[in-house]
C-alpha cells in the first residue's frame, strides 16, 4: 500500500499546474496538401478581394432592381399612354370627326339657339381645328417618352370632349329648329287646305274631291296634335299627303266652271236664232203695212192736191201762180228729186216734202 501511495503521490508531483500568465501558442495551420504549416497570418489581397466582391453583388443587385423598377414604370407609362389613347379615339374616330365637321358647317339661323354655334366655334379654336390627331404609344418608347405622349393624349381628349359636347348642342338645337319649321308649315298647309274645302261647297264637278281632302285634313290634324313627334319628315309627310286631294278640288272646281261656260253659251246660242226670225217677221209687216199705207195715202193727196190746185186755179185763172203756169194744175212734178225714207224706189206715191 505505501509503495502505491508513494507512486501516486510521485505521480502527482510530476504533473505541474498550468500557468495563468504564460500565453498558448495558436495551434500551427497544416496546409492540405502537406507542406510547412503557416504561421496564421492572412493574406493581403483577400480583404480587397472580399470588399470588391461585396461591391460588385452590390452593383449587381442594385441595377437588377433599378431594372425591374424601370420595367414597371415603363409597363405603367406604355398602360397609362394606351389607355389615354384609346379615349381619345373614342372623340375622334372618322363617324366623330364628321360629325363635328357637319356641326362646324352650320350657321346660325339654322338652329333654334345661336349661342351653341359660337360656343362650338370657340371649343374647336381651342382644340386647334377639327383634324386626326396622331399619338404613339409603343413598347420600344422610353418611359418619359410615353408620359409625353400620353399628357398630349389626355390634353387633346379634354378639348375634343368640349368639341363633341358642343357638336351635339347644335346638331340637337338644328334638330329642333327643323321639327318646329316642319310643323308650322304643316299647320299653314292644314289651314289653307280646309280655306279651300269651305269655298268650294257646291261649286265641284264631284264632291267626292272634297270629301277625300276632308279625310286628309283629318289626318293631318291628328299629326299636329300628337305629343311623340321627334322626327320632322313625319310632319312633312302629312303636309305632302295634303297636296293632291287639294289639286283634285281646285280640278274639279274648274271642270264644274267650265261646264257651266259651256251650258251658258249653249243656252245663249239656242235663243239667238228665235230672236232674229221674230225680228225678221215683224220688221217685214211693218214694211208692208207701211208700203199700203203710203201707196193709198199718197194717192189720196195727189188727188187732193190736184183737185185743190184745179179749185184754186179755176177761180182764180185770170191770176198768175207763182212758178208762171196758168190754168190746170199739170204743170206740177208731183214725183220727188230723190228716194225719201219710207218711198220705195222714188215712186210717184210718196209723199212730197
Amino acid at each position: 500500500m505505501e509503495d502505491h501511495d508513494g507512486e501516486g503521490a510521485a505521480g502527482l508531483e510530476s504533473v505541474s499546474d498550468p500557468v495563468v500568465s504564460e500565453v498558448s501558442a495558436p495551434a500551427a495551420i497544416v496546409p492540405e496538401g502537406g507542406g510547412a504549416p503557416s504561421n496564421g497570418r492572412r493574406p493581403k489581397w483577400l480583404v480587397p478581394a472580399v470588399v470588391a466582391l461585396v461591391v460588385v453583388v452590390v452593383v449587381v443587385a442594385g441595377l437588377v432592381g433599378w431594372r425591374v423598377v424601370e420595367n414597371r414604370r415603363h409597363d405603367a407609362a406604355l398602360d397609362s399612354c394606351s389607355r389615354t389613347v384609346k379615349a381619345l379615339q373614342d372623340k375622334t374616330g372618322p363617324a366623330r370627326m364628321a360629325r363635328y365637321r357637319e356641326a362646324a358647317g352650320i350657321k346660325s339661323d339654322q338652329v333654334k339657339d345661336a349661342s351653341t354655334v359660337v360656343a362650338l366655334a370657340r371649343s374647336v379654336k381651342d382644340a386647334e381645328g377639327i383634324r386626326q390627331p396622331t399619338i404613339r404609344c409603343k413598347t420600344s418608347m422610353p418611359t418619359d417618352g410615353l408620359n409625353t405622349e400620353a399628357g398630349r393624349a389626355e390634353k387633346l381628349d379634354g378639348e375634343y370632349a368640349a368639341v363633341s359636347k358642343a357638336a351635339d348642342a347644335v346638331l340637337a338645337s338644328r334638330d329642333a329648329k327643323a321639327l318646329e319649321d316642319a310643323k308650322t308649315s304643316l299647320a299653314q298647309a292644314v289651314s289653307a287646305a280646309q280655306g279651300t274645302l269651305d269655298s268650294t261647297n257646291g261649286k265641284v264637278a264631284d264632291n267626292k274631291t272634297r270629301e277625300t281632302l276632308q279625310q286628309a285634313i283629318d289626318v293631318a290634324n291628328k299629326v299636329l296634335a300628337g305629343k311623340d313627334v321627334k322626327n320632322p319628315q313625319k310632319y312633312r309627310d302629312a303636309e305632302a299627303s295634303l297636296t293632291a286631294p287639294v289639286n283634285s278640288v281646285n280640278d274639279s272646281v274648274a271642270a264644274k266652271a267650265a261646264a257651266d261656260a259651256a251650258a251658258a253659251q249653249a243656252a245663249q246660242s239656242q235663243s239667238q236664232p228665235q230672236s232674229k226670225s221674230s225680228s225678221g217677221s215683224s220688221s217685214s209687216g211693218s214694211l208692208g203695212s207701211t208700203k199700203r199705207r203710203l201707196t193709198g195715202g199718197s194717192s189720196g193727196s195727189a188727188t187732193t192736191n190736184r183737185s185743190d190746185n184745179n179749185s184754186h186755179f179755176g177761180s182764180g185763172s185770170n191770176h198768175s201762180n207763182s212758178g208762171g203756169s196758168t190754168g190746170s194744175g199739170s204743170g206740177f212734178d208731183l214725183t220727188p228729186s230723190k228716194p225719201i225714207q219710207g218711198c220705195v224706189d222714188g215712186n210717184s206715191v210718196c209723199p212730197i216734202g
